[in-house]
């Protein structure tokens, strides 16, 4: 999207590390959002069906990062050049600057390379990982799941966080529990709601969700459960799905 002269003054000033918006190659814009529940066709009764707003995710920054991220990607890239076969170009897809954080998308065929780098480098020393968090992103092709590791390093108190994107058609990603054990049940919970499959996991295996239960309960294109109404004697439609009265 593109500012035009009635659009207010991007935000220029930018905490400790925050790369300002001229500092940023802008946000990548992935969907457009139509109403409050994605409602299509008869439209909804929250008021909101009109809605229009668009997706979009934070874009790639550029050097420098400020702060101590550029330290941790010289680090990073310097490790991963002493490993066989491993390349900081091949291996960093993008590096994101954004409210003082920094993060790194990794390409999932590197991902066990990098982790075993920022813990293992004294220089880095990323010692815990505080889980794995999934993302669903339907519109963004090839890459709707997100699996998003934050890292913290107790040695040099620094914070860091790993994402890695692939295609809801292959949703395979090394699982990191070898390496960060504290990963184990993390993994677990993401598979159950998220459909992301970590390969290796000793017991991939769902973790709230009965066994037998069909479908990913927080995706986005999950379906929305209704409400007993029981004076009635019947339920209330989920809100994608009720009639519209406008």
């Amino acid at each position: 999207m593109t500012s035009g002269p009635e659009d207010p003054a991007p935000e220029t000033t930018g905490t400790a590390g925050e790369m300002t918006r001229e500092e940023q190659t802008g946000p990548e814009q992935i969907g457009v959002r139509r109403g409050l529940f994605g409602v299509q066709g008869s439209g909804d009764t929250s008021g909101y069906g009109g809605l229009v707003q668009a997706v979009t995710l934070p874009g790639s920054s550029v050097r420098p990062y400020g702060g101590y991220f550029d330290d941790v990607a010289d680090e990073l890239a310097a490790g991963l050049d002493e490993l066989p076969g491993t390349d900081y170009r091949q291996a960093i897809d993008k590096v994101v600057i954004f409210r003082d954080e920094m993060t790194l998308h990794v390409h999932r065929d590197h991902l066990r390379a990098v982790a075993l780098t920022v813990r293992n480098r004294d220089t880095l020393r990323f010692e815990l990982c505080l889980g794995v968090n999934g993302v669903h992103y339907p519109d963004d092709r090839d890459r709707e799941l997100h699996a998003v590791y934050p890292l913290a390093s107790i040695t040099h108190n620094r914070r860091l966080r790993l994402e890695v994107s692939v295609a809801d058609v292959d949703p395979h990603i090394p699982s990191l529990t070898d390496i960060y054990p504290t990963n184990d049940w993390h993994e677990r919970e993401t598979y159950d709601f998220f459909g992301i499959v970590f390969d290796g996991h000793r017991s991939l295996t769902r973790i709230q969700m009965p066994d037998d239960w069909q479908g990913h309960p927080q995706r986005k294109d999950y379906p929305l459960g209704g409400v007993p109404v029981e004076y009635k004697g019947t339920r209330i439609a989920p809100p994608d799905q009720r009639r519209s009265y406008n």
